[in-house]
């Protein structure tokens, strides 16, 4: 949140609410404090199992199916506060607006979030935005560079990732992008580094997690 901070390295085992976290503070200061225009977010597209093949439709169609972790987080952060009606006093909705309260904030809010492959980053250059690096863990330091280059006056850039977590075959704990910014940032006023510790997701994940 601090604007004296242009860079973001946000690191966690899975479940630690990375993505959850920087959703909340971007779209803070897109929508309510206005410091960036909008949030752009992409990753790099490397399959868990099998690989499904070509995806069909336009550069944001493309990257929708890799953005599951997005649209399960937007809905956490729509979701009312309290959805019983006898606490929330508001109906069987539950809080000002009901349903269509909500749909109408969530189409606000995905109308300022932008999804962005990869492969069309290289001459781009991002004022103004905040940019979400989802995944960072499975990218290399080149592709890194990259990325990072693209930020122009006023954007921020934050890179998630999880380094237990990495899918690209030929990158390792020590070679992958991740590990490289981290390092390579480290000491420079203008940039931050944070490691989330506790699982949020659940019991059975944060046990996955630490015996697997």
């Amino acid at each position: 949140m601090d604007p004296e901070i242009d860079f973001v390295t946000l690191l966690g085992q899975a479940g630690t609410g990375k993505t959850l976290l920087t959703l909340a503070a971007s779209l803070t200061q897109v929508l309510e404090t206005k410091r960036y225009s909008e949030v752009i977010i992409t990753r790099v597209t490397v399959p868990v199992g099998e690989d499904i093949g070509f995806l069909p439709g336009t550069e944001e169609e493309k990257m929708t199916p890799w953005m599951g972790a997005l649209e399960d987080n937007l809905d956490v952060l729509n979701k009312p506060a309290d959805t019983d009606p006898a606490h929330s006093g508001q109906g069987q909705s539950g809080g000002y607006g009901g349903d269509w309260g909500r749909a109408a904030t969530m189409d606000l809010i995905r109308s300022r979030i932008k999804i962005k492959s990869l492969s069309f980053m290289r001459g781009r250059t991002f004022l103004n935005k905040f940019l979400i690096i989802d995944e960072a863990q499975n990218l290399t330091p080149k592709q890194m560079k990259t990325l990072i280059t693209r930020a122009g006056p006023g954007t921020k850039v934050v890179c998630l990732g999880n380094i237990a977590q990495i899918d690209t075959p030929y990158l390792t704990e020590g070679s992958s992008g991740l590990t490289y910014v981290v390092d390579r940032f480290k000491g420079w006023p203008h940039s931050g580094h944070i490691t989330l510790q506790r699982g949020e997701r659940s019991r059975l994940a944060d046990h996955a997690a630490e015996v697997l």
